[in-house]
């Protein structure tokens, strides 16, 4: 009964790793979604949830514009007077009545073109809201390229961190080696052992930050939590700036969204100031009245009345006041959003050029230097011609500029794209 059981344990246990083996190969085989930067702020434009709800003033506007155009309704009214419900009785004698009845409709007439006013003031706003879905998106896509940037920046530093790992266990099994025949003491072993466990942790930290930027890369795209992560095909963006700093800037001011829809919230408050004054306009109430009466006394008559307020005390004075300092104002943001713009196009232009050298100069040297001097210590040290400790001072230094190159790939593609974003629209090629 004991061998039986002792046969069956490893039975069992070959037949849970064959299972885990083929539910790790089925994930291993399920297709991850590679998509270009494009197709990423396509994704998100159609199905970021945040975007949605901005898209959604759009409609609301348009309700809006449409409550502006309507005409106001004609009032009905119907009455009966001196009703005899109380059985008193209508004659000669009391002089009671006579009962009437009376249908009337009213018509309100309104002066100084206020629902034209209305309706210019809706349509603006319109226009306004349309702009700011535009810079929205606008926002929307420099953060979609950001993030997708951020999970190329980890996929590469995990790269690294693998790739260093994999090194120090060769080193590791070189030195096990050693040790057995003699030519190395234990203790560097163990050193070497410390080493490779750092790089493991490396690498464990870097898969962390890849998976967090996963993450935070299909929550911009609007995929539900449990989706396919999406996989970032193509390399960093490194493309070559166009334009001057001059031709930046007036591009940035003709094309922001933002920019444009501060001009059209002027013209929306000029339109609010001409509602306002029309507001002033006392409007005219038309009505007519039929009159019935019976019981004691029969006739027909009809009545015609106009009416309208007298302007004594309210002019609309506080809300004409109001419309009049909230043009001022929006046109005080409009000149303050110029300065802004112009700023943050020189600021993101010179950040462009600044990585752009940064990485030239990685690139034309200091790269290849520091590959090569990790070669040639670590040749050196199988060799038994150098120690650990220059190994691990060579690989340090080759894992600083190799970081540092990944990071300013990453930060010369994130400039362009917030170049872009200053300027709003592409100014790259």
């Amino acid at each position: 009964m004991r061998h039986s059981g002792i046969v069956l344990f490893p039975a069992l246990v070959a037949q849970v790793l064959l299972f885990c083996g083929l539910a790790a190969a089925a994930n291993a085989q399920t297709p991850a979604s590679a998509i270009t930067a494009e197709e990423a702020v396509a994704e998100a434009i159609r199905a970021n949830v945040a975007l949605m709800a901005e898209r959604a003033n759009i409609p609301i506007a348009e309700a809006r514009a449409l409550t502006a155009r309507l005409r106001p309704n004609p009032v009905f009214s119907i009455a009966g007077d001196h009703m005899d419900v109380l059985g008193t009785g209508f004659n000669d004698a009391n002089a009671g009545g006579p009962t009437e009845i009376v249908v009337g409709a009213e018509f309100l007439v309104e002066r100084g073109g206020k629902r034209q006013r209305r309706v210019d003031v809706t349509d603006k706003e319109r226009a306004v809201t349309e702009m700011a879905f535009l810079d929205a998106t606008r926002m929307l896509r420099l953060e979609v390229q950001t993030a997708f940037v951020n999970v190329l920046l980890a996929r590469e530093n995990l790269a690294l961190a693998q790739q260093n790992l994999a090194a120090f266990n060769q080193i590791v099994e070189v030195n096990s080696a050693r040790v057995k025949a003699g030519d190395l003491a234990e203790v560097e072993l163990v050193r070497s052992r410390v080493a490779a466990l750092q790089y493991a942790n490396s690498v464990r930290r870097a898969e962390l930050a890849l998976r967090s930027a996963g993450t935070r890369l299909n929550a911009l795209l609007g995929r539900k939590p449990g989706s396919p992560a999406a996989e970032p095909a193509g390399g960093l963006k490194k493309e070559a700036v166009v334009l001057s700093l001059k031709e930046l800037q007036e591009t940035a001011l003709s094309a922001r969204p933002d920019l444009r829809a501060g001009r059209l919230n002027i013209e929306r408050a000029a339109a609010e100031v001409r509602l306002q004054l029309a507001q002033a306009k006392q409007d005219y109430t038309v009505g007519t009245e039929y009159r019935r009466q019976q019981v004691n006394a029969r006739s027909n008559s009809l009545t015609v009345g106009v009416s309208m307020p007298l302007p004594f005390f309210n002019r609309n004075q506080g809300e004409i006041a109001r419309s009049r300092q909230e043009q001022v104002q929006a046109e005080l943001r409009v000149r303050a959003l110029e300065l802004e713009i112009a700023a943050e196009v020189e600021t993101a232009a010179n950040q462009v050029e600044i990585s752009r050298r940064l990485l030239e100069a990685i690139e034309g040297k200091l790269l290849a230097e520091a590959r090569d001097v990790r070669e040639i210590t670590d040749f050196a040290y199988r060799s038994g011609e150098a120690s650990l400790l220059e190994l691990l001072d060579a690989q340090r230094a080759f894992n600083e500029t190799m970081q540092a190159f990944n990071d300013t790939r990453a930060e010369y593609a994130q400039s362009l794209y917030l170049l872009e974003a200053a300027c709003g629209k592409e100014v790259t090629r």
